[in-house]
């Protein structure tokens, strides 16, 4: 379904972020919990390029296996590091053909293995440009949906490492906006304020499309580290620290810190009348399930139609 249809018809959107496996058994795992996922109804769910875009082929066949197989709506990133527009037409003829309606659109980190590759010789430098190319493509009528791909783009409330001004970032993110973005979705952040300061600062810069707030709890600390070195300049609370570590020696005591801490954020955010919640799963549903039947839901069929 076209996220502009999903839009209209949800006043809450609930989705989940997937990323493909590595290996055939981490495949497998996925998978057995892909029904879990799908009784909690979400509005839609996102599959990632891999660490620094490592799956990119394992990320176009989970998405056409979710299509075909599953009632979740997926919506696949995209991203122009080390690709041409040859590759991305084809990346958008396969989805099209395989009935995929919506693209989230990024620039992407460069991949693992492919250290030290000079971006001056891509055909997409910046993400607005990746949108412009999809937009194109949808105004040549190549899909099957009239209106082509929905396209989304990501957001960065706590800044983005490499574009420490704030009045720059705002600008690209414009950029990305009027070249034909439907919606945004942010990166993971742990304190809503920043989350209100960021729609704020869209809405002086004439942004006007919907902001879907991403969540990640925290279940273990590892995974706190992780988090860290993934998504830099993430700020962590420190009320949400200090209860993290009082209990950093209970791995069990830290996940239902991290889930309470993501649960409280939720009832938040829609309290204030959030547009959408996207939770990045890590592929398990566990914490997820936990955080809806704590807001009152077996499925977010309940909790998407909220006033």
């Amino acid at each position: 379904m076209h996220i502009r249809d999903i839009l209209a018809r949800d006043t809450t959107t609930f989705s989940f972020e997937f990323f493909p496996p590595k290996t055939d058994a981490g495949w497998d795992a996925l998978f057995a919990t892909i029904r879990e996922f799908e009784s909690l109804a979400p509005s839609f769910v996102s599959v990632t390029y891999g660490a620094g875009g490592s799956t990119r082929d394992r990320t176009h066949d989970l998405v056409v296996r979710l299509k075909r197989e599953t009632r979740l709506d997926p919506t696949p990133h995209l991203t122009c590091v080390a690709h041409n527009a040859d590759d991305i037409e084809a990346v958008l003829r396969r989805y099209a053909e395989a009935g995929v309606s919506n693209i989230l659109a990024l620039r992407g980190d460069v991949p693992q293995q492919l250290a030290g590759h000079d971006r001056s010789g891509d055909a997409f430098r910046y993400a607005s440009d990746l949108v412009r190319f999809i937009r194109r493509f949808n105004e040549r009528n190549l899909h099957p949906d009239r209106r082509g791909f929905g396209i989304g783009v990501a957001g960065f409330p706590e800044g983005h490492a490499e574009t420490p001004n704030q009045l720059v970032q705002t600008e690209h993110l414009k950029a990305k906006v009027d070249e034909g973005a439907d919606y945004i979705c942010t990166q993971m952040f742990f304190d809503n304020a920043m989350y209100y300061d960021f729609c704020e600062r869209c809405s002086l810069a004439g942004i006007t499309i919907p902001i879907v707030a991403g969540i990640m709890p925290i279940t273990s600390m590892a995974g706190l580290r992780r988090m860290a070195e993934l998504a830099a300049g993430t700020r962590f609370p420190a009320r949400l620290l200090r209860a993290v570590q009082r209990c950093q020696d209970d791995p069990e005591g830290v996940a239902r810190v991290g889930i309470h801490w993501a649960t409280e954020q939720c009832l938040d955010l829609l309290d204030h009348g959030v547009r959408g919640i996207h939770f990045y799963t890590l592929n398990r549903s566990d914490a997820t399930a936990q955080i809806y039947s704590t807001l009152g839901a077996k499925d977010s069929s309940v909790l998407r139609g909220r006033p």
